[in-house]
């Protein structure tokens, strides 16, 4: 994908890149809707991503040319406006974050493409917004710090994709680590490394082949039912500013006073923190099955509580719980849609594809597809 994104650079814009970096997906081993109730998440870089050339151009204008999209895209810096449902919305959203930050920003010309699947939860948006804000931090030689790019990329995603993101997907795209999972606290950013020693088993995503967008979906409206639970509680509780500052107990005062499913996004993303906290014991002590039996909670209450899964992606969690040779699986990403996550014996992934895309297609009339995934480097020059 390097070479292909060089050779359309110089295909469409007859001179040469000086630039090219590379943005990875996420995957997300627990700690779903987390984060955006300055929680607890566990997020990986991936080895798949977005790779970008870049190159200033003399022009009034920068050209920016999609390969997965076959499109070219132009815009001028002093007119920067969202797109609606276009991929270069994420792209003019990150540099208007980096010129509200003052930094200089001239035209340029910038060709990407990639092997990460649009639609399939492992983050696109974030990757393509990283790559951008790193890409053309390299190229103007701006030195933008890691935490710094973090934040102008959630912006970008809030302000002109509409989307009202957490800041796990652009914190596990620029700080990711090979072999191991991030245990992020969304509240004030600290983080800690955790190593994923799979030995005889990986990581598999299976695509459900239903496309979710973030921006269309209740995605927005679970952020409200989560404001209006800890709204209620700060009546009765001193010094709650989110859902990360409550227990279990502290719902109960509320029960009279609230929506049964609105109470149950509260209880899920408490829950979820926990599950998070165990998940990293559990890493310490290399203990797998743990970590798979988490995982499986963690989907009930995606499912059951908070109420963002659908029946392809419960489906595929079902198939997976008679199975010896799986250690655990759930939905992964915003919901509606999009992959699960598997935990499999490294053994049994072509069986298991073989008899679950069977299941699938009787099911639903349509094949998943599958990811196997490793845990790399975030951001980054190539």
């Amino acid at each position: 994908m390097r070479a292909q994104v060089i050779k359309k650079f110089m295909e469409v814009f007859q001179h040469e890149q000086k630039t090219v970096c590379f943005s990875p997906g996420r995957i997300n081993l627990i700690g779903e809707h987390t984060d955006y109730n300055e929680g607890f998440v566990m997020p990986a870089a991936i080895n798949l991503g977005i790779y970008m050339a870049l190159a200033a151009n003399d022009l009034s204008i920068c050209r920016v040319y999609s390969i997965d999209f076959e499109e070219e895209f132009t815009f001028h810096l002093e007119a920067l406006a969202p797109k609606k449902g276009h991929w270069a919305t994420y792209i003019m959203g990150i540099i208007s974050q980096l010129q509200q930050a003052g930094y200089p920003v001239k035209s340029f010309d910038m060709v990407f493409g990639g092997d990460l699947p649009i639609g399939a939860g492992l983050s696109s948006s974030a990757a393509l917004e990283c790559a951008a804000g790193f890409g053309l931090s390299q190229l103007f030689k701006f030195d933008i710090p890691k935490h710094s790019l973090i934040h102008y990329a959630q912006k970008a995603e809030n302000l002109f994709a509409g989307v009202q993101c957490g800041v796990m997907d652009q914190f596990a795209s620029v700080m990711g680590k090979k072999d191991h999972v991030i245990r992020l606290d969304c509240r004030d950013l600290s983080f800690d490394y955790f190593p994923l020693n799979l030995e005889h088993y990986q990581l598999l995503l299976v695509d459900t082949q239903v496309k979710h967008s973030l921006a269309d979906s209740a995605y927005n409206s679970r952020r409200f039912d989560c404001a209006e639970v800890v709204l209620l509680a700060q009546q009765n509780q001193v010094g709650i500013t989110s859902l990360r500052d409550l227990k279990l107990k502290h719902l109960d005062e509320i029960v009279p006073f609230i929506e049964e499913e609105v109470l149950g996004r509260g209880i899920y993303v408490i829950e979820e923190n926990e599950r998070v906290m165990e998940a990293s014991e559990a890493l310490k002590e290399g203990n797998l099955i743990k970590v798979g039996e988490l995982m499986y909670a963690s989907h009930l209450g995606l499912s059951d509580k908070y109420g963002v899964s659908c029946p392809e992606l419960d489906f595929l969690v079902e198939f997976t719980k008679p199975l010896d040779a799986i250690l655990g699986s759930r939905m992964m990403g915003g919901g509606f849609g999009g992959c699960t996550i598997n935990i499999i014996r490294n053994d049994f992934q072509e069986e298991f594809q073989r008899i679950i895309t069977s299941a699938y297609d009787h099911r639903f009339m349509k094949s998943p597809k599958f990811y196997q995934v490793r845990l790399e480097e975030g951001t980054r020059l190539i």
